[in-house]
């Protein structure tokens, strides 16, 4: 609880330096720890790789009893927030939880919010559970082991990363520091537990979470181009707008889009962006238009994603195409104007289906012009990955497009990878099954029943220390993704190589980004540490 609220009350939103001084300070922390005193050395503050800011990653590790055993778990965090805007005059209080509360009690506040804090068993602040209380409790256990190693049975490697609630670079750069730690000390990895937060599925749910694996994240994306025309001349154009809506009614929510694997069911997609590419206003209709989704997978790879979008999006054109010739035949019905049959072919590529129809089409320079102008675009600091990516598409299109409408599909951002836990996998199934004995163990003490789920429904850094998609898929979002290998930069080398399963067992809380931001003492200061540590044992001894 102390650790909690220390690390609370230092800022550390994502971007910002409060961000690098959130890293000194739990440096600091861990430097009073006895152990780190005799251990200098296996202490380390170091800074992010190709990063724009001036970040660092924590890495302590501590040595079990037996210098034989070289079993280690990685202990995973992040240290890192989201803003306080949405706090409004509450904002200096966002970091001060004991304040908060206080300023809740007097205030006029959500019924839901209200009945939590009245029990005393809840705390307010930014990050407190997302995820400093998850670090609070690594920081706990890391502390008893270095005073207790005669109780450890292997060694623990906490990894406390910056940047997860942006680009993850904190963890992507931290692959290769726990790789070289690993090739220096010898360390075997068996296994890695987070500690991001869990949360209540519905309302009035009983449960608390323990996650095995994680679920994966794609955002697709589609360049749609019309045929533009004046307003007056409406019919002589196509609209792009039409075919975004068309692809947006289909992807929008669609249920049939949601990925089941061991009885667990992903949310369906749901768009983040749509536009028409339009730089001012004039009476010409658009022609091009750029829409992106998100999609969250358990076990479908980015080539199944691919092809399920790309039939989805064969269908919308085909029925914005009917819509579009039955509405002008309506008209013309109306006017009296002669019906002509207008013909649109409904066209829709992949990125990398239309790269090498270019290539086949323009050879080298080609190439040597994409690469060039994917260069120069680097220079544009304002824009995101989402529009670099956009803009190559929109390059490749003058390279190789026409007059006449066409889809191009592709990945607009980062790969956040699933990871599957398989009882058929020797390593997973040590690790499941020392949850599951950690579970039976703590559950007699948490008035809560405590559920054992196979995927953790959010994005996390839990994505990157394993993955379970093959090459051959990766190669299809690789070839699929823009920016890949210039804008957008991840080792896929270096999780295949630490490749260790992962848990998450983490606070419980509500509101996480948001206002009301909370964490559940009781379960979050002594449920989970204590879990952790069951789970710790349990693995060592098996």
């Amino acid at each position: 609880m102390q650790l909690t609220k220390l690390l609370v009350q230092h800022p550390s939103i994502v971007g910002t330096i409060g961000e690098r001084d959130m890293a000194y300070q739990i440096y600091e922390i861990l430097q009073q720890f006895p152990y780190f005193k005799e251990h200098p050395h296996d202490l380390k503050l170091l800074p992010t790789r190709q990063d724009e800011h001036e970040r660092y990653n924590v890495l302590a590790l501590v040595k079990g009893a037996n210098p034989m055993n070289n079993e280690t778990v990685i202990l995973m965090g992040h240290m890192d927030t989201v803003g306080v805007e949405d706090y409004g005059k509450w904002k200096r209080y966002a970091f001060f939880p004991d304040e908060l509360v206080d300023l809740w009690k007097k205030s006029r506040i959500p019924a839901s919010v209200r009945a939590d804090i009245a029990s005393g068993n809840w705390l307010g602040g930014r990050g407190i559970v997302d995820m400093k209380s998850g670090v609070a409790s690594h920081l706990a256990i890391l502390r008893y082991f270095s005073d207790h190693r005669d109780e450890l049975d292997g060694n623990l490697l906490l990894a406390i990363t910056c940047d997860e609630e942006n680009n993850s670079r904190g963890i992507l750069s931290a692959l290769a520091d726990i790789d070289q730690f690993a090739r220096e000390e010898n360390l075997q990895f068996i296994a890695a537990i987070n500690s991001d937060y869990t949360a209540p599925r519905y309302d009035d749910d009983p449960h608390r979470y323990v996650y095995l694996g994680t679920v994966g994240k794609l955002l697709p994306a589609f360049f749609v181009v019309g045929k533009e025309t004046h307003v007056g001349q409406a019919f002589e154009g196509f609209d792009p707008n039409l075919l975004v809506s068309e692809l947006t009614s289909r992807l929008d929510y669609n249920t049939d889009l949601c990925d089941e694997m061991f009885g667990e069911v992903t949310l369906p997609p749901v768009s983040l962006k749509q536009t028409d590419l339009k730089p001012h206003y004039d009476v010409q209709t658009p022609r091009t238009a750029f829409v992106y989704y998100n999609v969250f997978v358990h076990s479908w790879s980015p080539q199944d994603v691919l092809q399920r979008l790309k039939e989805t999006a064969t269908t919308a054109f085909e029925v914005a195409i009917s819509k579009f010739q039955t509405r002008y035949r309506c008209y013309c019905e109306l006017s009296g104007h002669p019906y002509q049959p207008i013909e649109v072919e409904p066209r829709v590529y992949t990125y990398d289906e239309f790269y090498q129809r270019c290539r086949e089409q323009f050879g080298t320079e080609f190439e040597q012009k994409m690469l060039q102008f994917s260069m120069n675009v680097l220079n544009e600091e304002n824009l995101d990955l989402r529009n670099y990516s956009r803009r190559l598409v929109e390059e490749l299109w003058e390279w190789g497009g026409d007059s006449e409408p066409a889809i191009i599909l592709f990945y607009a951002s980062s790969y956040i990878p699933r990871v599957v836990l398989s009882e058929a996998d020797h390593r997973d199934n040590r690790l499941i099954e020392a949850v599951n004995q950690g579970v039976n163990e703590i559950q007699p003490n948490c008035e809560q029943p405590i559920q054992v789920r196979k995927f953790f429904p959010y994005i996390s850094d839990m994505s990157f220390v394993a993955i379970s998609d093959d090459e051959k898929d990766m190669q299809a979002f690789e070839k699929n993704m823009p920016a890949w290998g210039m804008k957008q930069q991840m080792d896929m080398e270096a999780i295949r190589k630490l490749d260790v399963p992962v848990i998450n067992i983490g606070p419980y809380g509500k509101g996480a980004h948001k206002q009301w931001e909370r964490v559940e003492i009781t379960y979050s200061m002594e449920i989970v540490p204590n879990l952790t540590v069951s789970v710790i044992r349990h693995l060592f001894r098996s």
